[in-house]
């Protein structure tokens, strides 16, 4: 049966070492999607690699660190990244498009449907949309990095069956199977735990900024929102489609949870939370596993500033994230009747909804910690 794919190729994948587009390694990858797409698959690619395209063609002798250099070796290396995908992609019959996008595409709804609508009719017209992050205008407090979470927030966006992040290394391991030889790679995953970020690592690649971790993380992402993952490596020919069968050589992530509605894919994955609220151990207990809104009572503080309609990440004492929800209070409210009975917080404020984020409005987002994904 025909399904939507998002495949993501990092930096690393595209380029030399020493930076520069290779050009056979960008023909090698439209021909793998170009055989899923003939397969009837809705393929769609998030690409890193402009600013590894261009820092050599502007002059830069090694990649750029500051902010304006790296967006100025974006800016060269955009245009030769596509112009690579439009030759390459050309040779097996297949049009693209490019589509730039930054977080607050995502977090700004209005932004985040017309994305999709785009993106919905170039499918429909059996168009590639090649996305990037765009380099040019994006500042680094909001940036994706090496466009691993921009590949599992397109995925969400497009209710994709599967998200494919490819890398040099093919799978994820209990060490570094570079350096230790006890290293043992991990199959499957169903639940990502605390344990699998620390083993997880660090960047790996002079050329991309992504490491293991960025991947692990992009993969809660996708499984929260109901999308499959495979992070592992394409090489030779036919790996990619051997990874859409399930016979990759990566990890595979469950996904997690059915697919969620547009507003609760938003809350949890796309926006951008303007405060915290700091919940006990019923509250979390209550919004975790009860089914149950947030009250007065089970709220210990609010930092940040915010207001009534923002979205807001709800933590627990330790500072670990169980959740995002929208907040009926503005952030001084909250401060007001933390720790009240519903009855003392109505006479302490005014409100319309006594709950502080109804269930209705409220996505789990929780990294589990190793003990309880045994």
């Amino acid at each position: 049966m025909a399904k939507r794919i998002v495949v993501k190729i990092g930096s690393s994948s595209l380029t030399s070492d020493e930076g520069g587009l290779n050009r056979d390694k960008v023909r090698f990858f439209a021909r793998e999607l170009g055989a899923l797409q003939a397969a009837d698959n809705q393929v769609l690619l998030v690409t890193s690699g402009a600013v590894a395209a261009g820092f050599r063609r502007i002059g830069y002798t090694s990649r750029p660190k500051l902010m304006h250099e790296k967006q100025a070796a974006a800016a060269v290396g955009q245009a030769l990244l596509m112009e690579a995908y439009q030759e390459a992609f050309g040779a097996e019959g297949i049009a693209v498009a490019q589509i730039l996008l930054t977080r607050p595409d995502f977090s700004n709804r209005g932004r985040a449907q017309n994305a999709h609508r785009t993106i919905e009719e170039l499918l429909k017209q059996r168009v590639v949309p090649i996305i990037n992050e765009n380099d040019t205008v994006a500042i680094d407090e909001l940036k994706f990095g090496e466009n691993d979470s921009l590949s599992a927030l397109v995925a969400n966006l497009v209710k994709a069956d599967g998200l494919y992040i490819l890398t040099d290394m093919d799978g994820l391991y209990t060490a570094d199977p570079r350096i230790s030889p006890e290293a043992v790679k991990i199959e499957r995953v169903d639940v990502i735990s605390d344990e699998l970020y620390r083993i997880a690592g660090g960047a790996g690649s002079s050329v991309g900024t992504g490491g293991m971790r960025s991947k692990i993380e992009a993969a809660r992402i996708a499984m929260q929102g109901g999308v499959s993952t495979f992070i592992g490596s394409v090489a030779d020919e036919g790996d990619l489609k051997a990874a859409f069968a399930g016979s990759g050589r990566g990890t595979y992530f469950s996904s997690s949870l059915h697919s969620l509605s547009s507003k609760k894919q938003w809350i949890g994955f796309l926006s951008v939370p303007q405060g915290r609220i700091v919940v006990d151990n019923g509250a979390e207990e209550a919004l975790l596993h009860g089914g149950r809104s947030l009250l007065p009572a089970g709220v210990s503080s609010a930092e940040g500033d915010f207001h009534p309609g923002d979205v807001v990440e709800v933590v627990d004492a330790d500072g670990r994230v169980l959740g995002r929800g929208l907040s009926n209070y503005a952030s001084w409210q909250i401060t007001a009747v933390a720790g009240l009975s519903s009855e003392e917080a109505r006479r302490r404020i005014e409100t319309t909804r006594i709950e502080v984020i109804h269930r209705d409005e409220w996505v789990a987002t929780p990294i589990m910690k190793e003990a309880e994904s045994k």
